[in-house]
């Protein structure tokens, strides 16, 4: 599942459309993605992992789930869930959950809850942390109406970065690693994205998908752990366990 960043990343990909008319529409989503033919897309926007292509009236949302993707000028083996033909290119989707929205988004999403985004509050994020003293910190950073945009990779990172067990209660946390937890997950969201960028992204990870722990040098435990059951990477070593 792409995270925040990838998003953002395909947001500047998708710019050379912009402005431009959809030619045609095509693909498998039950949505009416038909209303977007002869229509002049005037944005690309993202919140979290949502990936949002802008008309006059209405918006189209793209989630990728988990084994979404897209093709710009290119095309891949399989059915399309939805593809835009401009003058100048089509925009191919495959396997991801497309829904039209006719709000204007403002009243649909809160921008500040947007770790990529220039209006994110990060006193907001505390304060929204604060208010789930039993949830675990390794669910924590997946709660995209926390941290909308943070995904798995971010959690494992983050986590080891500041030296926090993943089954660590938010309540037990000191103030200065709350604090320290919301201030890594933005600066991480942006390293993210440079590294992704420059396709380096997978030579950062320190913990996420590793065996050893480098600062230890003692094996990892892997285990799928809270109510996301989603795989974590942790050192019972040096990441403390606050419960």
């Amino acid at each position: 599942m792409p995270e925040g960043p990838s998003i953002v990343l395909l947001k500047e990909a998708a710019a050379i459309f912009t402005g431009k008319k959809v030619l045609s529409v095509t693909g498998n989503s039950k949505q009416d993605i038909g209303r977007a033919a002869g229509r002049k897309i005037i944005a690309f926007k993202s919140w979290g992992k949502h990936f949002l292509i802008c008309f006059k009236d209405f918006t189209i949302r793209v989630h990728f789930m988990l084994f979404g993707s897209y093709r710009i000028n290119e095309e891949r083996d399989m059915k399309r869930r939805m593809a835009l033909t401009f003058t100048n290119g089509t925009f191919n989707f495959y396997a991801c959950s497309v829904k039209i929205i006719d709000e204007p988004l403002d009243e649909v999403y809160d921008w500040s809850t947007d770790i990529m985004s220039p209006q994110w509050d990060a006193a907001k994020a505390l304060k929204k942390l604060k208010a789930k003293p039993n949830m675990l910190a390794a669910d924590a950073i997946l709660d995209q109406n926390i941290f909308s945009g943070a995904g798995n990779i971010f959690k494992n990172e983050v986590l080891f970065r500041i030296r926090i067990h993943p089954l660590s209660r938010i309540g037990s946390l000191p103030q200065r690693n709350l604090k320290q937890l919301v201030s890594e997950v933005h600066t991480y969201a942006f390293e993210f994205m440079e590294w992704k960028r420059n396709y380096v992204l997978k030579k950062h990870w320190l913990a996420h998908t590793k065996i050893i722990c480098p600062r230890c040098h003692i094996p990892f435990i892997k285990e799928h752990l809270g109510k996301t059951n989603r795989r974590s990477f942790f050192c019972n070593n040096c990441q403390v366990l606050y419960d």
